[in-house]
């Protein structure tokens, strides 16, 4: 996964300066059809019983990996090809944190259920 411009700041104003830098303290999972890029500029699923959820993540080296499954509620109607997730800040609205490419893209039709298994949404600082 790769950080948005807003949260590169934030680090590099923690690890560079001893301005303060705000800290989330909670983080949700969103779905996208289109690449959210650096500046959140992408295509957010919406409807279809849509929300983002709530993912904590456990630290192991330069490796933060979500800690418990993500489940999505079934979709009341289509989502579309979700081709990419990101980690906000916030259940809506919110700052981008960083964000990803899914492997391979996933059609999600009504009564589909779009999962991430506990330790499959890997963030790496390398």
């Amino acid at each position: 996964m790769s950080f948005s411009n807003a949260f590169e700041t934030t680090v590099l104003t923690w690890a560079f300066t001893t301005g303060s830098a705000t800290r989330p303290t909670a983080w949700h999972l969103a779905l996208f059809t289109s690449n959210p890029a650096e500046d959140a500029s992408g295509t957010e699923v919406s409807g279809g019983a849509y929300a983002r959820q709530a993912v904590t993540f456990t630290v192991s080296g330069n490796t933060a990996s979500n800690s418990g499954a993500i489940e999505y509620p079934t979709a009341t109607a289509g989502y579309g090809t979700v081709s990419h997730v990101g980690v906000f800040d916030a259940s809506s609205g919110g700052n981008l944190i960083s964000y990803a490419a899914l492997t391979t893209s996933k059609t999600i039709d009504t009564g589909d259920v779009f999962r991430v298994p506990a330790g499959e949404l890997d963030i790496t600082l390398d």
